[in-house]
């Protein structure tokens, strides 16, 4: 849903995510082939197939990216199948910010680390450490900082629950 993508591309941008969007499967593939992407977000069910097909589609690359599937019926049945088959997670539409931003940040962080360790493996195997990339300043910066904002929600929403409890009592 075009609405979806619009609230997608605003959470993102606060989080510092740089967002490549894609207007079908085959231009997805074509973007994920040029370059390593991390991440991927996907509604369930989109015009030419449906998240299954990119997943599969997807596992062929070098450093396939972690799958994410958006949709308004996201339910129990949808998050066990995602994960029994290899995706990475679902997020419900509306999105939630903070989930948006606390998922996608753990799914880079898992294939950041899946990278650093099969790029380090070929360079043993191949005897050519130059192919071992670490994790740019840069990222380890907006780690940081998403931590820090993460924590600070975390102690609002705490802070609040705890002023709710003592007006109960």
């Amino acid at each position: 849903m075009a609405a979806d993508r619009v609230r997608l591309r605003e959470i993102l941008s606060q989080g510092n995510w740089k967002l490549h969007e894609a207007s079908d499967r085959c231009e997805a593939l074509e973007l994920l082939r040029d370059q390593n992407v991390p991440v991927l977000l996907c509604e369930r069910d989109h015009a030419d197939g449906d998240w299954e097909d990119l997943l599969n589609a997807t596992a062929r690359l070098p450093a396939p990216p972690n799958l994410i599937v958006f949709s308004r019926l996201a339910d129990e049945s949808l998050w066990a199948k995602v994960l029994n088959v290899g995706g990475f997670d679902v997020l419900m539409t509306p999105f939630e910010p903070e989930e948006v931003l606390r998922v996608a940040f753990a799914a880079w962080s898992h294939w950041e680390c899946d990278f650093v360790a099969s790029t380090a493996k070929e360079a043993t195997r191949t005897g050519r450490p130059e192919g071992i990339k670490a994790a740019p300043l840069e990222e380890d910066r907006l780690r940081a900082k998403w931590e820090i904002r993460t924590r600070s929600s975390s102690a609002r929403r705490s802070a609040r629950l705890d002023r709710q409890l003592e007006g109960a009592v």
